[in-house]
């Protein structure tokens, strides 16, 4: 598993995609991956893509100074 995990982020980055951090976990979640996308539409196919071979969950995170700005 971990060959196809490195050709799909291969293939993501070529895409536009830009992985920041990916973390092997313990519990509920085998891995933990944060990335960046062009826009929502590039990061639900870069999500996507891993789902032959795991199953996934998507957060949106805004950074603090965006989300401060949202409540101003």
């Amino acid at each position: 598993m971990l060959a196809e995990v490195g050709k799909l982020m291969a293939k993501a980055t070529e895409k536009g995609s830009k992985y920041l951090s990916v973390y092997w976990t313990l519990g509920r979640y085998d891995i933990v991956a944060t990335f960046e996308a062009p826009s929502e539409k590039a990061a639900m196919g870069c999500a996507l893509s891993f789902s032959e071979f795991l199953s996934t969950e998507t957060m949106v995170a805004v950074p603090n100074e965006e989300a401060m700005k949202l409540v101003e």
